[in-house]
């Protein structure tokens, strides 16, 4: 398949800047492969019941953006320059692999201080530039870094809100889930941004389950497919961990003729990753399952996801699900109905089995 077949014009007008608030409030997209009806994520009780199952991804995000300043010394003395920082990913001993802007001007050895203003003190050096990512040494680590990170760092929205508005405080919590525990990812599993402590105890009051999992999603969630015929795409890889206790409660419901539903697509990636052997099983480690029109799905039986980016590898994961004809049609009934896209949008439902 190529990438132009997952291409739509999406107005500018629909991606959406904030969250709706009460987080339930946001609309909810209901489609089957023969139906489709405008609801509210408050609904979800009355479309799920006892033997659903709702895997959620219990990932943190941590506050990975940050406005540091370059310290050089040279025959003229200290000199000091602007530099961003994203955190990418973690790497023993109190490394960690980041983008950098300005990126070419840095040199293995310099500093890089991010402290703000009455904070822990944190800084980096610089160990080695490798493509176009930078290897940073943290000089603090264990709880001295996290209370540095805390007071220094902002919430890593994604580029195309970004793009539109600047990070604030209002998003260390829109930007956060109400069940995220495991600390380590950059971006957030956005579609369980519309739980909320009262709609989860409405769901298992009607009887739906619920199970943990932990993909700490990566920027790389947000890299562009390149290449035109999408076989040649090679993913990003993220860590996760599917425990003992998650595995058997996915397949007691699939036992018992229950619906797994996982809600975003970080947590459908994990368990069919977990799942490649054909029945789910514990898994540890990093994955770069790479979801497209043919996959064979082991234990999804449907996704409660936001509204994706065009010719995105998300846009290939739900054209998996509900086959590539059916998902154009339920993102043309999106933007019809002026439905609001991408991170802090609204969400779908979608059940290919009805």
């Amino acid at each position: 398949m190529k990438l132009s077949d997952f291409d739509f014009d999406l107005p500018e007008r629909l991606i959406a800047t904030r969250p709706v608030r009460p987080r339930p409030a946001a609309r909810l997209l209901y489609a089957t492969l023969t139906a489709i009806e405008n609801r509210l994520v408050s609904d979800l009780p009355a479309l799920l019941g006892p033997g659903d199952r709702l895997v959620l991804n219990d990932t943190k995000v941590i506050p990975a953006r940050l406005d540091g300043r370059r310290i050089r010394m040279s025959d003229q003395g200290r000199t000091e320059a602007k530099v961003e920082v994203t955190l990418l990913s973690p790497l023993p001993e109190g490394a960690w692999m980041a983008l950098a802007k300005p990126g070419k001007r840095l040199r293995e050895g310099e500093v890089i201080e991010f402290s703000a203003d009455h904070a822990p003190r944190l800084s980096a050096e610089v160990l080695a530039k490798i493509g176009g990512e930078v290897k940073l040494q943290f000089h603090q680590t264990g709880a001295a870094f996290d209370a540095g990170l805390e007071a220094a760092g902002k919430m890593p929205l994604p580029p195309y809100i970004a793009a539109l508005r600047p990070v604030d405080a209002r998003d260390n919590d829109d930007y956060q889930t109400v069940f995220a525990a495991k600390t380590g990812a950059v971006a957030a599993p956005t579609a369980s941004l519309h739980f909320d402590d009262g709609l989860l105890a409405d769901l298992a009051a009607k009887g739906v389950a619920f199970t943990k999992v932990t993909l700490h999603v990566g920027a790389g969630t947000f890299l562009p497919v390149k290449t035109d015929d999408i076989s040649a795409h090679r993913m990003h890889a993220e860590w996760g961990h599917v425990s003992d206790q998650a595995v058997a409660e996915i397949a007691a419901t699939k036992h018992a003729g229950g619906r797994v539903i996982p809600v975003g697509t970080t947590a459908l990636r994990l368990i069919e990753t977990a799942a490649r052997s054909g029945a789910i099983a514990p898994f540890r480690g990093e994955t770069d399952i790479f979801i497209r029109p043919g996959f064979e799905f082991q234990v999804t039986d449907g996704l409660m996801t936001n509204f994706h980016l065009p010719k995105s590898t998300l846009m290939m994961l739900v054209s998996a699900l509900m086959g590539s004809d059916r998902i154009r049609q339920i993102y043309d009934h999106a933007i019809a109905e002026n439905y609001r896209f991408f991170s802090y949008g609204d969400a779908s439902l979608l059940l290919p089995e009805g």
